[in-house]
């Protein structure tokens, strides 16, 4: 049995001895190259990287750390089994964000948005306002902007709400969102156009007409 495992250990192992003195990048790509051969330790030294960082994007794309924590769970073990198909044409956490949303997003197409039991007219004046500036996010700044800015997110489409947070929550450079999904640069902007529209639109029917 100690035998079996000493192969398995073996086989486990990465081709090539990891570098003393390595880039980010380069260790990395050596890490990845074991996860590919199915080792188990190498995929919890990537995931610890980037575990907060996801687990706050989908946080912020859910409203909900419970689900947050289950879809990241799910991503995870969906990203080592297919670690065999990564090709390395983009960097391991742009990889693993497309896996993770790509199962937030079935999960917020299941459920039905909430509705907010206050709503401010000041903090969708600011918000419609800003996006008109093609930089709204400012009007993120005070708690009564936020609550209304996630009441009207969990009402935009999903596609939608994935743009505006990857840009606006999560301040993503146009390149690494059009990394994730898989779109050109000026798709990128054509789409976070569409999104804010539909977010300003949302607030001015969620924000009363008067005081």
């Amino acid at each position: 049995m100690a035998a079996g495992k000493q192969n398995q250990n073996r086989e486990l192992s990465p081709a090539e001895p990891r570098p003393t003195l390595s880039s980010p990048e380069s260790d990395e790509l050596y890490l990845l190259s074991a996860v590919q051969k199915g080792n188990l330790d190498a995929f919890s030294q990537l995931v610890h990287r980037y575990q907060d960082r996801l687990y706050n994007a989908l946080t912020r794309f859910l409203d909900s750390p419970e689900d947050a924590q289950d879809v990241m769970q799910e991503a995870l073990m969906s990203a080592f089994a297919n670690a065999r198909n990564f090709k390395g044409q983009s960097r391991f956490y742009t990889w693993i964000y497309r896996i993770a949303m790509n199962h937030a997003i079935d999960l917020h197409r299941r459920k039905k948005p909430r509705q907010a039991l206050s709503i401010h007219r000041e903090g969708a004046s600011d918000w419609i306002a800003s996006s008109k500036e093609d930089a709204p996010e400012h009007a993120i700044e005070h708690e009564e902007d936020r609550q209304l800015i996630r009441t009207a997110l969990k009402i935009l489409s999903a596609e939608h709400r994935m743009v505006i947070v990857m840009k606006e929550l999560d301040d993503m450079r146009y390149e690494e969102i059009a990394e994730v999904l898989e779109v050109p640069v000026g798709t990128v902007r054509s789409r976070l156009h569409r999104a804010r529209s539909e977010l300003k639109t949302i607030l001015e029917k969620l924000a009363p007409t008067g005081e």
